[in-house]
């Protein structure tokens, strides 16, 4: 570990600093830490090419943490993200880095919250803001001035906020902000839209590459399968029934997922435990030390969480929700296959992504195959086979030391010895179905049918317009915004400002078909009002978005 905190210490980190990087157990500095900290402590400007999983976000949080004075309250710190999904942890790891500095204050402003509590935070002189594009534009409408001492910028995941349509927003945040600042851009890619807004934006920018580290180990079996997203718990149940595993960890993205996956695991006789953000670290260490000795064998864990999870004996990895980039997914698997031994990974994918799995692809340049769940016979196999490997080892002295027992029993009761062995299996496998038919009835097929994706793209034909919309999903309301092609709106746009505005997950928002004068989306039915409520005063490309509920009669 001293070699370890040398190698922070050696990049010239604010000392408070440096103690949290400790406290966490960080290993030492990835590749775009090491290049890109120093240029940041040095005040330079600077591109950083790099993905999300690289370690980038501690990449300009801790040299801007050391470059912070939590005594004043002025000159803040500004870090942009496409998503509140982004926003959300690396807000998080700013306020886990800046544990050893009292008096520093971390807001994140994203949609979906009351703008109230952000905007009070910012006024008391929050030193860190890290927000959405789309909100702060909103917080800068009521005050103009809100950003007129900023001294440090990052801009995270630029390409993603591009793709989601955030170039005026963004313009509007650049004016806000006075030239003398400090500006760092970080980008997946470098298309020529990113390099004029550096170009504009950014002086005498110092550029960083930093190589995709994705090879991932060669003993790790992998494996993906499509579900539905409303069945991933039925799914992940289904798939323990017949994996062969000594520890398994399971990622999920949210705190609330944590909670519900290790309820319905530990529900069927599982010994599960949830960790998340909100997991004391006396309590993690307690899960981690119960998964090392085998009172536990399934950790439900989000990314955040699992950082530092180190356990040989993990021999699976469930992805039961997709990571949100090919750097995450290789680290999450690296979870496995550890001490020379086999490992096996396994990844859900929802029809909607399918894109995501093919980036991983490309990017690890591996293929992660197709499998299928287990079917009804298989699990009925794996049950079998699980109930015969427990009664095996008691065979061998059984009728020895309860044989007489047995034939006192059989008189009593007055049945067969085989009406008793019967009796006390059912009785010793408390009820499970151990028949074909009765576990077909018990666990429906999930389905792997993919149901019709969300649209990217506008309509072409004016007869479209006239198109009877696709039947809805259940659960889902339609909803109709007067926003559409020739306002040069397209699906990304809508998603964009859905996702920031309304603090939805991805998943929750369905078909999303952008007509020549008009737009409709596939909304989660309970708590529309609310959530329409939410995206009231929403513009998208400087228009008002005014989603309505969409009547079909």
């Amino acid at each position: 570990m001293t070699q370890e905190i040398g190698s922070f210490a050696a990049l010239g980190i604010h000392p408070s600093v440096l103690a949290a990087v400790t406290a966490v157990g960080y290993e030492e500095p990835s590749a775009i830490q090491s290049q890109a900290i120093p240029v940041i402590l040095g005040g330079h400007d600077m591109i950083g090419q790099a993905q999300t999983g690289t370690g980038k976000t501690a990449a300009f949080a801790l040299p801007i943490l050391s470059k912070i004075d939590p005594a004043r309250k002025d000159g803040p710190a500004l870090t942009l993200a496409p998503t509140r999904e982004l926003a959300l942890p690396a807000a998080t790891a700013f306020e886990t880095y800046s544990k050893q500095m009292p008096g520093l204050t971390v807001v994140a402003v994203y949609g979906g919250a009351p703008m109230g509590p952000q905007l009070k935070a910012i006024r008391q002189g929050a030193q860190v803001i890290v927000a959405t594009p789309g909100r702060l534009v909103d917080h800068l409408s009521r005050n103009s001035a809100l950003l007129g001492t900023v001294q440090y910028l990052v801009l995270d995941e630029a390409d993603e906020m591009l793709k989601l349509g955030f170039m005026d927003d963004l313009e509007v945040i650049f004016e806000a902000m006075p030239e003398s600042r400090q500006s760092v851009l970080f980008s997946a890619t470098l298309p020529h839209s990113i390099r004029a807004i550096a170009e504009k934006h950014l002086r005498e920018p110092q550029h960083i590459k930093v190589a995709t580290k994705t090879q991932t180990v060669a003993r790790i079996e992998q494996a993906h399968l499509m579900v539905h997203a409303d069945q991933k718990i039925a799914a992940v149940l289904r798939l323990l029934e017949v994996e062969d595993f000594d520890a398994l960890i399971a990622f999920v993205r949210t705190k609330q997922a944590t909670l519900d996956l290790a309820a319905a695991l530990e529900a069927k006789g599982y010994k599960a435990a949830a960790l998340n953000g909100d997991i004391a670290q006396n309590q993690r260490e307690r899960v981690i030390e119960s998964l090392k000795d085998g009172r536990l064998d399934i950790v439900v864990a989000t990314d955040v969480a699992a950082r530092g999870l180190d356990v040989s004996r993990i021999t699976h990895v469930f992805n039961v929700d997709m990571p949100y980039d090919p750097e995450s997914y290789v680290h999450r698997i690296g979870r496995t296959g550890r001490a020379g031994r086999e490992g096996r990974a396994l990844l859900l994918v929802t029809p909607r992504e399918r894109r995501m799995l093919q980036v991983i692809e490309r990017v690890t340049n591996q293929k992660v195959a197709e499998a299928r769940l287990p079917n009804a016979q298989q699990v009925l196999d794996a049950r079998i086979k699980k109930l015969t490997n427990s009664l095996s080892p008691l065979v061998a002295d059984a009728e020895a030391s309860h044989g007489e027992l047995l034939d006192k029993l059989v008189a009593d009761i007055g049945c067969s010895p085989r009406a008793l062995a019967a009796a006390l299996l059912r009785k010793a496998t408390n009820g499970q179905a151990l028949t074909l038919a009765e576990v077909e009835k018990e666990q429906p097929l999930v389905p792997t049918s993919s149901p019709r994706e969300r649209s990217d793209r506008p309509e072409r034909s004016g007869d479209r317009e006239r198109r009877a919309p696709v039947p809805l999903a259940e659960g889902r309301a339609r909803c109709r915004s007067p926003l559409g092609a020739r306002d040069g709106i397209a699906a990304r746009n809508l998603l964009g400002a859905i996702l920031n505005e309304g603090g939805l997950a991805r998943e929750a928002i369905g078909r999303i078909q952008v007509r020549d004068s008009f737009s409709l989306v596939e909304l989660p039915e309970e708590g529309l009002e609310r959530l329409l409520g939410k995206l009231k005063d929403t513009r998208v490309g400087g228009k008002q978005l005014k989603l309505r509920r969409y009547r079909e009669d």
